[in-house]
């Protein structure tokens, strides 16, 4: 049995003012195997969003089914961490009492608490900042400490809806490696939101490519790269066959344009 199950999902809203409810996701079919990391790859505005918090149980589904590790999601679930596109720190708050802030929540603030937090400070070089408060940090150093306090209680399940979009290139690529870092020693399963085809590519066991509103998913794709990625992994044939693959099912690179190049 696949670690995470969703079958038919679909999601509607009744607009102010309409009968007609407007459908934002139709449809949506897949799974993924415990370890892996999937990205959810569409235009701003497709519904990927909607439908990763409907995996995490934050809003409801209309109809179909989201099974993590057998049991039906319909509600958040204590066993799951989740990455906002901001970092959204308590300004008030050193690094290290935000990080184990979800520990307090579970009752569970001790010393091994604190000693995973340390480490998880270590892994992401802000050790040296554990006692420095959030104004004081870069935007992507905020968002390392986002990641510890998603990492804090060893979710079954990360969560991430476009965490690295606000970052310049170069930061956003030392994300992208550090999650995969993360990943490689941490086992982490991760759902992950972009709409940056490289990135996508790049980090994930799968990418699911969804069409524009209603969101329903336009082309599943398996990516076979070999790990650990890096920097030169992004210019190998292969990577650039499964982003032109990705752009094609986007309905940016046309078949004509292709034969052109």
């Amino acid at each position: 049995m696949s670690f995470g199950v969703l079958e038919g999902v679909r999601k509607e809203f009744l607009r102010p003012g309409r009968t007609v409810p407007m459908v934002a996701i139709d449809e949506a079919s897949f799974a993924f195997e415990k370890g892996e990391l999937v990205a959810l790859l569409g235009p701003s505005g497709c519904g990927k969003t909607t439908l990763l918090r409907i995996i995490a149980g934050l809003i409801q589904k209309t109809s179909g089914s989201v099974r993590i590790r057998g049991e039906e999601v319909d509600e958040p679930h204590p066993d799951f961490g989740f990455v906002f596109q901001t970092p959204n720190l308590m300004p008030w708050r050193n690094v290290l009492d935000n990080v184990l802030f979800p520990m307090e929540i579970l009752r569970r603030r001790d010393a091994a608490a604190k000693a995973r937090a340390l480490e998880l400070l270590e892994m992401t070089g802000l050790i040296e900042f554990e006692l420095a408060r959030p104004h004081q940090l870069s935007g992507g150093m905020q968002q390392r400490v986002a990641l510890c306090r998603a990492l804090i209680h060893e979710p079954a399940l990360l969560l991430m809806d476009e965490p690295f979009g606000a970052l310049d290139e170069l930061t956003r690529m030392e994300m992208n490696d550090l999650l995969l870092d993360i990943r490689a020693r941490t086992h982490a399963t991760v759902v992950f939101v972009t709409h940056s085809i490289s990135e996508a590519i790049y980090l994930s066991d799968q990418v699911l490519v969804f069409s524009r509103r209603p969101a329903r998913i336009a082309e599943h794709i398996r990516v076979e790269l070999p790990y650990p990625r890096s920097a030169p992994t992004r210019y190998v044939p292969q990577f650039t066959a499964l982003e032109r693959r990705a752009s094609r099912a986007l309905g940016v690179l046309h078949e004509a344009a292709d034969a052109a190049r």
